[in-house]
């Protein structure tokens, strides 16, 4: 596959995230229900992600039938092309619960392991983020870049929390040793919206224990060809079945190895 398709891919999570986002945007105006819970009593689901995904899926087999698609609420669906799209119906579920503006759709193609494509479509707030491997990066169809990093003491970081209470515990430990080291933090809790902030220059850095493949992939991809640099690295939690590489990381290209180190001297990172 060459850089061409990585563009068509892009414009296919554009036009499904947007057709998402819309019915997103009815079914809250319509009222929220919540459906079930995930994880612990405070993760939710509403009816409207499992709409929302299963709009995803049945769009997504119309316009390429023979990929393979990872969502947040559904089973797996297997296919043969070698392309798998990773979905997120919503991004921010609770905010959406609350009527808070900040939570999205997201949408990422990935090719033999590579993230190569994807789009973060706002619900609440009306912003459109876009990107392909070779293309960069855009916010509402204009090209954007991360700005250089200042001093960690300057950054502004976003971060989030988990639903478990042993992870939130774990993670707000960490935040309160890193918060004298940085200017600020913000949490707006969508994982998606965090590293795009990154990626168009409104925030310096993201760092969070334990978001999942579908809260991150799309934003990876516009955070990358923004010139930023995105990785999962090891964290220090120690709970049974947590996985070694568990902290997401997202800075400008520039400003990695600066945060890193102070993600290591403040327990998020394992040294």
């Amino acid at each position: 596959m060459s850089a061409s398709v990585w563009a068509e891919l892009r414009d296919v999570a554009l036009t499904v995230g947007r057709e998402a986002a819309t019915l997103a945007r009815r079914m809250r105006d319509e009222g929220v229900d919540v459906a079930d819970t995930k994880s612990s009593a405070t993760d939710v689901v509403t009816r409207a992600d499992r709409a929302v995904e299963e709009l995803l899926r049945t769009r997504l087999l119309e316009l390429r039938p023979d990929d393979s698609i990872l969502g947040e609420e559904g089973d797996d669906h297997a296919g043969t092309s070698g392309v798998r799209w990773i979905v997120d119906p919503i991004d921010g579920t609770v905010n959406y619960l609350y009527g808070l503006r900040d939570c999205s759709v997201s949408v990422a193609a990935e090719v033999d392991g590579e993230l190569v494509a994807g789009a973060v479509v706002g619900i609440g707030v009306d912003v459109v983020y876009a990107a392909a491997v070779g293309h960069g990066a855009t916010r509402d169809g204009k090209p954007i870049s991360v700005k250089p990093s200042p001093p960690v003491g300057q950054r502004l970081v976003h971060t989030g929390f988990g639903y478990r209470p042993e992870v939130r515990a774990h993670q707000s430990a960490c935040l309160a040793s890193l918060l004298p080291r940085v200017r600020d933090i913000r949490r707006i809790g969508s994982s998606s919206l965090d590293i795009c902030h990154v990626a168009d220059g409104s925030g310096d850095a993201y760092v969070e224990e334990g978001p999942m493949p579908w809260d991150w992939s799309a934003a990876a991809v516009v955070l990358r060809e923004a010139g930023g640099r995105f990785d999962v690295l090891p964290g220090t939690m120690d709970l049974d079945g947590w996985p070694e590489r568990s902290v997401v990381v997202a800075t400008p290209a520039d400003g990695w190895d600066a945060f890193v180190e102070v993600l290591q001297e403040t327990g998020f990172l394992a040294r």
